[in-house]
């Protein structure tokens, strides 16, 4: 992922968490269930031909990735959705692969015709479009990410406050803003948060090393979406994994119900092993049982 993407000097970046915002606190304290954690870790996608050798078998067909992904990890964020809508049954052709795997979830991105070209205005049709399509998931269907570009701004309040209060409440999504303005002027941040919040419309925090106000520790709902970008496992990234492993707790003792990590990396071939040491710390903390990738002995 190239957002916040920093290529040296990692020794001068803040990686710290900042501290959980009261709404935050709010908002996991307000939670009356007593279900417990759910936790989904993946990868931005499933192809990753450099994954061959460390959990794909080699001379794997690129056609049996998903089905085998899907035994190794229980979500990944659904990027083909993102460049174009399909109907039902293409969607349904991806589904049959994980068929294997009930509780696997895909996690679709929101086409961008409907965020970055029409900027969620006059959008009803391709909305409508894209929302049909879902069917296709059947029960494997996640949290949808609605993804706004660097140039979607506070100055499209309006657009934003609309569009998301037409969306069907029945299925669950996750929000991600990065024009800067969104987290630098502070009326606009509570007011983009709040209304998250009064929809039930959850956020995503982005942990990308030159972005660190896109770390905003805000949460809407119970769910968390936290997009972790990587720099090929520099002792950094383990630093930062331990301390989202210390948050984690901490939230799912407050009252967090779902946990959605995506897991990102500058090389994506390092990402198996990434998740595999996350999901440990996680285990440790929350006394769970979480399944790690099984990776490929050389």
């Amino acid at each position: 992922m190239e957002f916040g993407h920093v290529y040296d000097s990692l020794e001068t970046v803040d990686f710290a968490l900042p501290q959980d915002t009261a709404r935050t606190i709010k908002t996991l304290k307000a939670n009356p269930s007593n279900d417990s954690l759910q936790v989904y870790i993946g990868a931005p996608k499933w192809g990753q031909k450099s994954w061959t050798g460390i959990i794909y078998p080699k001379k794997t067909p690129d056609n049996q990735f998903l089905g085998i992904y899907s035994q190794h990890f229980n979500t990944v964020e659904f990027g083909p959705t993102f460049y174009m809508i399909y109907d039902k049954d293409q969607i349904s052709r991806w589904t049959a692969q994980v068929s294997d795997s009930p509780s696997f979830k895909f996690c679709p991105k929101f086409p961008q015709t409907i965020t970055h070209i029409r900027r969620l205005a006059n959008a009803e049709i391709p909305t409508k479009d894209f929302y049909d399509s879902l069917a296709g998931f059947e029960d494997h269907l996640g949290p949808l990410l609605l993804q706004l570009g660097d140039n979607f701004s506070p100055k499209s309040f309006s657009n934003l406050k609309a569009y998301l209060g037409s969306l069907d409440k029945r299925i669950k999504v996750s929000v991600e803003v990065r024009n800067k303005n969104w987290f630098k002027d502070i009326e606009q941040r509570n007011a983009f948060f709040e209304l998250l919040s009064e929809l039930g419309i959850g956020t995503i925090i982005s942990d990308t090393s030159g972005r660190r106000d896109a770390v905003h520790m805000e949460l809407t709902t119970t769910d968390a979406v936290i997009r972790f970008v990587g720099n090929n496992l520099d002792p950094t990234d383990y630093k930062r994994m331990d301390d989202w492993a210390e948050r984690i707790k901490t939230w799912a003792d407050m009252g967090l119900r779902s946990l959605w990590f995506f897991m990102h990396q500058n090389d994506e071939r390092h990402v198996p092993q990434a998740c595999v040491y996350l999901i440990d710390r996680l285990n440790e903390k929350l006394g769970t049982r979480i399944h790690a990738p099984t990776l490929i002995a050389d």
